[in-house]
């Protein structure tokens, strides 16, 4: 006769009775008393840009909320690509995030095609936290007051105009390429490893022209270091109110909005994403945190009707930035070495 336990554990299929034997770490229940311990926020661009700017402000915030330190670790390199690398292949545990941004997170899928060390899905979103302008500037040497005139000088003196970047790929060399593309002019791109050493050599006049976020070029607009001449959004930035859009310039289709969020490795717990996507929807709403961010020229997520952001919008905003920036590198014919 059968033992009636045993004929009831021989109708359980073997797969699901070998799962039930592994020890659990039930991600449903692990999660709720994350972060036990410090959450290392990777930044895949130098100290003293716009995405550090970001990642320290935000950064700050989440340590007062979640009691547990939040350390910014730099690993620049590759247009974002080292850092966002490091991240995507490392422990999907919920303390390892990035601070993601519109180059590393959607330009460079279609810049550096096969040689991109990973790919949209080994990331997952978690929050989005800013939106910038980016600004056109030039050095105070140069003969000219305004866009126009820029691209009146630049079809003057062709290929003797250069722009400088804070690296290859970033929306920043993407926005001289297609300021290039829709103004009908030849300048050359002067990449740089991050925002400082670029704006120092426009500000010099070694460097006639520039493109930057404005957050980390908007005090040297403000004290006249440098000449702002465009924001790339479609309406003024109440950051610089003088300064006109590219639109108004006459250049409509030279339109780039920069963002900064949080991803995090694809394989993190959803409790853990969810949670901290809370946590940063609520820090970007927070009033104080939302004038640090406009201050700097920054605009707020507007992902959700409360106008914050979501681990789910967020996914769709970078899908929906995926392909419209790959489409703009296919006309733009830009490249990397």
């Amino acid at each position: 006769m059968t033992h009636p336990t045993r004929r009831r554990l021989s109708a359980v299929p073997l797969g699901l009775l070998a799962a039930s034997l592994v020890p659990r770490r039930s991600f449903s229940q692990a999660p709720a008393n994350w972060p036990t311990r410090a959450v290392r926020l990777v930044v895949p661009f130098p100290p003293a840009g716009t995405t550090d700017l970001v990642a320290r402000i935000l950064a700050e915030r989440l340590q007062q909320r979640l009691g547990q330190p939040f350390p910014i670790e730099n690993r620049a390199g590759a247009g974002g690509n080292i850092g966002s690398d490091l991240v995507a292949k490392g422990e999907a545990d919920g303390y390892t995030i990035l601070m993601q941004t519109i180059s590393s997170g959607a330009i460079n899928y279609a810049l550096y095609g096969t040689r991109m060390p990973y790919r949209p899905e080994d990331l997952t979103a978690v929050g989005l936290a800013v939106k910038v302008p980016n600004v056109i500037f030039v050095t105070n040497e140069m003969p000219v007051q305004t866009l126009r005139e820029l691209v009146a000088y630049a079809k003057a003196n062709p290929g003797k105009v250069n722009y400088g970047s804070s690296g290859a790929g970033t929306s920043l060399h993407m926005t001289g390429e297609l300021l290039k593309v829709e103004a009908g002019i030849d300048m050359i791109h002067v990449p740089f490893r991050g925002a400082g050493p670029m704006l120092a050599e426009v500000i010099a006049g070694r460097v006639q022209a520039g493109v930057d976020n404005l957050p980390s070029a908007i005090g040297h607009t403000r004290d006249g270091r440098l000449r702002a001449l465009a924001v790339t959004t479609a309406q003024r930035t109440p950051a610089l109110p003088a300064v006109p859009t590219t639109a108004e310039e006459g250049l409509p289709g030279v339109e780039a909005t920069a963002w900064f969020g949080i991803q995090a490795p694809a394989r993190t717990p959803r409790p853990i994403v969810e949670k901290l996507g809370a946590e940063i929807d609520a820090v970007v709403r927070e009033p104080e945190t939302a004038a640090r961010l406009a201050d700097l020229g920054g605009m707020p997520p507007g992902l959700t009707p409360q106008g914050g952001t979501s681990p789910a919008t967020f996914e769709a905003f970078v899908q929906g930035e995926v392909k419209r920036w790959a489409e703009i590198v296919r006309r733009s014919g830009a490249t990397v070495e």
